[in-house]
């Protein structure tokens, strides 16, 4: 693949010269090469490319006629894995309209702030997550949606659903200008100031980092993936989904991941490609039916989002030996991946997290935002066409995360002299629980509410399944006394339950160096109760 430079979004970049124009290009390309290949399956069903670019014409087809959505209408949608999610996000595509996939284990009110931030016109949702709707809806804080669809066959108890089916019915759909530079999605993120930040993906991105995926991990249309992470995580949807559609491989989808289910599948549909956080691994190699299957066809392991131990790495090669490790580094602003492991490296690289993916380039910086010499640490910074344009109606946030072109991921790294990516630490204070990421000061934001909280703090500390979880710090309010289940309680309404901190520690004072900041460095070496 031949790589050029031009300009995106005012940034030079590199790009693949031979490139589809928009995702639904990329679609129809692997119709033409691969038309009675399975592209979908679940739950017994089994969609060919063929089939799968029928039903996403006419369900754009149906929402340009029927419910008048144009190019650049946002559509949000609140639903697990599935064939619909799937084919939604290409029909808007298509239409050259913004797919909002929403985070189904997000509260009410943190959903409402979404809806509302991105002004989304139409609201998908299935049968498990209608009561969060319809929540949001009995206290009239879903203002700006116009049409509100269901997927699934749970009565509601409003009349003004309108059944999902009606989508695939015969129709056509008008042609409709769609540049690669067009918005395609927006996945929201943790904010620093405690509110998410929706990153504005492009077609040019996805398509880059689905060639990226091809190009290092020599995938093709004999691939075969299981997606068991989260469709509206850009793993899912572009390390997994769209990567497998760019190259005319098959895409096997779990609703969620269930360890039991997830065995089976990858041995029985013969499933060559996995892409997990390191925890789904953990727990598949530790199940007890994970010994009664073999699983020859797995030869590409890649993994993201956590660190990997290396009791874990070894047990992975020695499971799937015919399967290459292969880590990847990346975020929901760089489109997926911004660094990926080659197959073949030396011994001393393990704890490298890879090289930049072929059209990426990257720097480390010192709080002076200066070059840093090969092996220092400092800020990464990245750049490429797969990094995100910006964050929609935050002009604050566009303004600090870019620099030069480059996006700064807050992660504390260092680049050796071969180029390799070492990331060393996290500029910024997130948490990193099994892939979700989470902000500290959005669970701080939510403790400091509490009546009886004087001060809080909150940090990540290790987790032998999850990597890290969540642990807080509190001082109650003097003459108040605090239960664990009462913090716990007061923030599982207002947040996931991810973000819900599963230690919780009472002192008489935080830690404080000379200038008053907290230093949580202590905090995480304190004793829990």
């Amino acid at each position: 693949m031949n790589i050029v430079k031009e300009i995106h979004f005012n940034r030079e970049v590199k790009v693949f010269q031979n490139r589809p124009k928009n995702l639904f290009s990329m679609l129809e390309e692997s119709v033409q090469n691969y038309s009675d290949q399975e592209a979908l399956v679940m739950d017994g069903r089994r969609l060919t490319y063929k089939v799968m670019k029928d039903r996403v014409e006419k369900i754009a087809g149906h929402l340009q006629k029927s419910m008048g959505v144009k190019k650049g209408d946002r559509i949000a949608l609140l639903l697990g894995n599935s064939i619909e999610f799937s084919l939604l996000v290409f029909a808007c595509a298509k239409l050259g309209a913004i797919v909002v996939p929403l985070n189904t284990r997000l509260k009410e009110k943190e959903l409402t702030f979404m809806l509302e931030q991105s002004g989304s016109k139409i609201l998908f949702v299935d049968d498990e997550f209608l009561q969060k709707v319809e929540g949001m809806r009995d206290e009239d804080s879903i203002q700006g949606v116009q049409y509100f669809f269901l997927v699934g066959n749970q009565i509601p108890k409003r009349k003004d659903y309108l059944p999902y089916e009606i989508l695939e019915q015969t129709t056509t759909v008008e042609d409709v200008e769609v540049s690669e530079d067009d918005p395609l999605f927006i996945m929201y993120t943790s904010g620093t100031t405690g509110l998410p930040k929706g990153a504005v993906g492009s077609h040019l991105g996805a398509i880059h980092s689905s060639m990226n995926y091809e190009l290092v991990l020599h995938t093709n249309h004999k691939a075969k993936t299981l997606i068991a992470v989260p469709l509206f995580h850009v793993t899912g949807l572009i390390g997994q989904l769209f990567h497998m559609v760019r190259v005319g491989g098959t895409s096997v989808i779990m609703r969620r991941y269930q360890t039991e289910e997830f065995i089976q599948l990858t041995a029985e549909e013969k499933v060559s490609f996995l892409f997990n956080v390191p925890t789904i691994y953990i727990m598949m190699m530790s199940h007890p039916n994970f010994s009664l299957y073999s699983y020859p066809n797995v030869n590409c392991i890649a993994y993201g989002g956590a660190p990997m131990s290396s009791e874990t790495i070894y047990k992975l090669k020695k499971y799937f030996p015919n399967a290459y490790l292969q880590n990847a580094y990346g975020a929901t602003e760089t489109s997926s991946p911004a660094t990926i492991m080659p197959r073949l490296y030396n011994e001393e690289k393990t704890s490298s997290v890879g090289l930049p993916v072929p059209v990426g380039e990257m720097m480390v910086v010192n709080e002076e935002d200066e070059p840093c010499a090969p092996g220092e640490v400092g800020e990464l910074l990245i750049k490429g066409p797969m990094i995100v344009e910006g964050y929609w109606n935050n002009e604050t946030a566009n303004h600090a995360s870019f620099l030069n072109g480059y996006w700064r991921s807050g992660d504390m790294a260092k680049i050796d002299k071969e180029s390799f990516v070492y990331i060393v630490d996290r500029k910024k204070d997130l948490i990193n629980r099994g892939g979700e990421k989470i902000f500290s000061i959005e669970v701080e934001n939510v403790l400091y509410n509490h009546p009886k909280v004087l001060e809080a703090a909150v940090v990540g500390v290790p987790d032998e399944l999850f990597g890290e979880v969540v642990k807080a710090v509190i001082v109650p309010k003097e003459g108040e006394i605090l239960e664990e289940k009462e913090i716990k309680d007061f923030v599982a309404e207002i947040l996931a339950n991810y973000k819900v901190p599963k230690l919780i520690e009472f002192v008489s004072e935080l830690p404080r160096n000379p200038g008053g900041k907290v230093l949580k460095n202590l905090l995480r070496n304190l004793q829990t109760k």
